[in-house]
């Protein structure tokens, strides 16, 4: 029997934030009106229970849904409280110099500056300030801003000398320009290596990585760790990028020069060969997906409205098993009931779309884990959480049927499935039955 995954209570704020990509979120947008100080402020102990509730206490974490570190900062908010003296972003601060900012932002906002993780953590104002030395730019700031010679400069009888690294040489400003804002893997050296993030593909990651070959290289270059379809990458596989070397490791030749010759041309036989199987592989994706378009059609209802109704609409998942459905009610949800339906699928099954939409949201939706969040043409909007890999990005026109992603347990679950929503806004709390929404475009489910 299938598992029965349930999430704990959904947190309305943040999935507001990811759904609405073209508003400012984070741990609060106000800037502040008076001068920050100390008066307001908690324990390390309670803003590590934040990070568990915001991150899964990943104080390092960037999704790309534009929220950072461990305490989910957005950019304006870190710069509007100092955080930028620290790092130029916050996923690029330490833990110590986070919390020094979030308790800045504390003081001038308030808990609800994180609503719901700060009921959860126990964060109120008034509290002893957290044992944090938050120091000047942290290392990881440090290695893409300063340069190699800064950390020999000393000033000469200075007595107000300042913590910050990047006036003391002269040389120090032209690094700094570059670097600022730059991830650190930008330029990276022959042979180096990449970390799979939430959202990531591999032809977005060889066109950023600049990999010689394309997402094909790339794919033969890490067959052993990706395996058997190249669609299927997840958060904390490790890639090599250098294409250059063989997948396979296979004795090294010492043959004589003209074998050399012959070892080079078998690599390019090699490379052909792949390229082949590859566009062979995306070319039987496209089959197969045809002809599950057409078995679907013949399925459903009559053969005319069918036809129209399944061409338009389809169900998120191929399995059509329930497991919690929509409107339980229970005190697990802030909304006092299930906000949507769940499919209980193993990791990895493929997640569509199911109808023709725009992606307004696609990346880590706290308690809803990995998320994406359609616009359909009627004016609805459809949620798809929980999931361990997304395949689209913001702002992405998808088809019907199209894959999104695959199905996880991340965020606040008991088991993989695959949580659905439909509402009628983007916002949580204007959920509609989704299932009686898809059998009204024709959906047998």
């Amino acid at each position: 029997m299938a598992a029965r995954g349930r999430h704990r209570r959904p947190r309305p704020r943040r999935v507001s934030r990811a759904s609405l990509a073209f508003t400012a979120g984070g741990a609060g947008v106000a800037l502040p009106l008076i001068g920050v100080g100390q008066a307001n402020a908690a324990s390390v102990d309670t803003w590590d229970k934040v990070a568990e509730c915001e991150s899964t206490d990943n104080w390092s974490i960037n999704t790309g849904n534009g929220y950072y570190g461990g305490l989910q900062f957005s950019q304006s908010t870190w710069q509007a409280y100092g955080g930028t003296s620290f790092a130029p972003r916050a996923d690029l601060a330490s833990k110590d110099q986070q919390i020094a900012i979030a308790e800045k932002v504390l003081d001038a906002q308030g808990p609800g500056a994180w609503p719901v993780c700060s009921v959860k953590a126990g964060l109120t104002r008034g509290g002893r300030p957290a044992d944090v030395t938050p120091g000047t730019a942290s290392g990881r700031a440090q290695t893409q801003t300063a340069p190699k010679a800064a950390p020999k400069a000393t000033p000469k009888a200075t007595p107000k000398a300042t913590p910050k690294t990047e006036s003391a040489p002269e040389a120090a400003p032209k690094a700094t320009t570059k670097a600022v804002d730059q991830s650190a893997a930008a330029t990276r050296p022959s042979g180096s290596s990449y970390t799979v993030v939430g959202g990531d593909t591999l032809s977005r990651i060889a066109d950023a990585r600049d990999v010689d070959g394309g997402w094909q290289r790339l794919y033969e270059a890490n067959r052993r760790v990706i395996g058997g379809d190249p669609d299927l990458i997840y958060p904390g596989q490790k890639l090599a990028l250098d294409t250059s070397r063989s997948p396979a490791t296979q004795p090294r030749q010492t043959h004589p020069q003209p074998e050399r010759t012959d070892q080079g041309k078998h690599r390019s036989e090699q490379a052909e060969q792949a390229k082949q199987r590859a566009e062979q592989a995306a070319k039987q994706r496209v089959e197969q997906a045809n002809k599950a378009r057409e078995r679907a059609k013949k399925k459903s209802g009559s053969a005319a409205h069918s036809s129209s109704s399944s061409a338009s609409f389809t169900s998120p998942v191929a399995s059509h098993a329930v497991g919690t459905a929509y409107g339980i009610s229970g005190s697990n949800w802030s909304s006092g009931h299930h906000t949507g339906v769940d499919f209980p699928v193993a990791t990895g099954t493929q997640v569509r779309a199911v109808g023709s939409a725009e992606v307004v949201a696609a990346g880590w939706g706290g308690a809803y884990g990995y998320q994406v969040v359609l616009r359909h043409p009627d004016g609805m909007y459809s949620q798809y959480a929980h999931m361990s890999a997304l395949t689209v990005h913001v702002g992405q026109t998808v088809s019907a049927g199209q894959q999104i992603g695959r199905s996880g347990a991340t965020g606040n679950v008991t088991g993989p499935h695959v949580h659905f929503e439909v509402r009628t806004g983007p916002d949580y709390g204007s959920d509609v039955n989704p299932l009686a929404y898809l059998r009204s475009k024709g959906v047998q489910i």
